[in-house]
C-alpha cells in the first residue's frame, strides 16, 4: 500500500510511474516483495527531495530505483546463503520433446519467464546495465553514473550480459549442447567426480533451492560441487523425466509413490552451467502443473 496522497501533484506523478518502477525493480531482483520495498523506498527518497531540482522526473526515479536495486543485489552477494522470500519466478514445465505448433504461445510465455532465471546468473553490474538499457531503454551514460563507471565500460557490461542472455534465449535451437552439458553434470554428480563437476560448472554458478523453509542461495562452483550438486542430482536419479522449465533444460523427479520430489532447471552459458534453480518445497510442487511420471 502506498502512503501517497492522490491530491498531491508529486504523489500523482509518482503513482503514474509506479507500475514501470515496479517492473524495473522486479527484473532487477526477481522478487515481487523486494520490488515493492524498492519502489516504496524510492517514494520516501522522493518525499525528502526538492522536486524543483528534478529536471527529468521519470529518469530521476529510474536512477533511484536502479541504485537501490543494485544495493540489494550486492547485499545478496555478500550474504549468498541467506534465505529470501519469493526469489524464484513462476516455473512453467513442459515435456522436452520439441515444441509442437500449438505450443508456440506457451513456449513464448515460458521463454519470457526464463529471462528471470537467466538474469540470476548475471553479476549485479551486468544485470543493471542489461535491464536498464535493453529492457527499459535507459541511456548508457545514465547507467554509468549509477555504477560509477564510464559509458564505454557500461556498454561492455551490457554487451557481456546480452551474450549470456542470448546464449539461453532459444533453448530449442541450442538444445543438444545444453542437454549434453546437463547430462555431463548429472553423470559427474552421480559418480562423485568433483573435478568433472568443476569442468561443467561456471566458477560463479548460482544454485537456488526453494525449500519448505524459504529459498536458499549458494554461490560458486566449489561450494555447489562440494555437496549441493550431488544432493540435487540424487533426486534426479530416482524417477526422472527430461523437461523444459521456463524454456530451460530441466528434470522433474518423483518418489516411488508417484509424489513429485523435485523440479530442476539449468541455465547453460558458453558450455557451462551458470545457474541451477531447484524446487523441493512439497507445497509449491503440488501447485505446479507437472507431467505424469509415465
Amino acid at each position: 500500500m502506498s502512503d501517497t496522497s492522490p491530491k498531491d501533484p508529486v504523489a500523482e506523478a509518482f503513482e503514474a510511474q509506479r507500475d514501470r518502477l515496479r517492473a524495473v525493480a522486479y527484473r532487477m531482483l526477481g522478487s515481487h516483495a523486494d520490488a515493492e520495498d524498492v519502489v516504496q523506498e524510492a517514494w520516501l527518497r522522493l518525499s525528502r527531495q526538492d522536486t524543483a531540482t528534478i529536471h527529468n522526473f521519470a529518469g530521476w526515479l529510474t536512477t533511484v530505483v536502479g541504485r537501490i536495486s543494485l544495493d540489494v543485489l550486492r547485499s545478496r552477494q555478500a550474504h549468498p546463503e541467506a534465505s529470501y522470500d519469493d526469489r524464484l519466478p513462476e516455473l512453467v514445465v513442459t515435456v522436452d520433446d520439441g515444441p509442437a505448433p500449438e505450443d508456440d504461445v506457451a513456449l513464448a510465455d515460458s521463454v519470457g519467464l526464463a529471462l528471470l532465471v537467466v538474469l540470476e546468473s548475471l553479476g549485479p553490474s551486468e544485470r543493471l546495465a542489461f535491464v536498464l538499457h535493453d529492457l527499459f531503454a535507459v541511456p548508457f551514460d545514465e547507467i554509468g553514473r549509477i555504477l560509477g563507471k564510464s559509458t564505454d565500460a557500461t556498454k561492455m557490461l551490457a554487451s557481456r550480459a546480452r551474450r549470456k542472455v542470448q546464449a539461453t534465449e532459444r533453448p530449442t535451437a541450442a538444445g543438444r549442447e545444453q542437454r549434453e552439458v546437463v547430462q555431463a553434470f548429472l553423470a559427474a554428480a552421480r559418480r562423485g567426480d568433483f573435478e568433472g563437476l568443476l569442468r561443467v560448472l561456471d566458477p560463479e554458478v548460482r544454485l537456488t533451492v526453494d525449500t519448505p523453509n524459504g529459498v536458499v542461495v549458494i554461490l560458486g562452483a566449489t561450494k555447489v560441487a562440494a555437496g549441493a550438486a550431488a544432493r540435487v542430482a540424487a533426486g534426479a536419479a530416482a524417477r526422472g523425466l527430461a523437461v523444459l522449465v521456463n524454456g530451460l533444460p530441466g528434470i522433474v523427479s518423483w518418489r516411488e509413490d508417484g509424489a513429485p520430489l523435485s523440479v530442476m532447471a539449468f541455465t547453460v552459458v558458453d558450455g557451462r552451467i551458470a545457474g541451477i534453480a531447484v524446487v523441493i518445497d512439497p507445497a509449491r510442487l503440488a501447485s505446479m502443473d507437472l507431467p505424469d511420471p509415465g
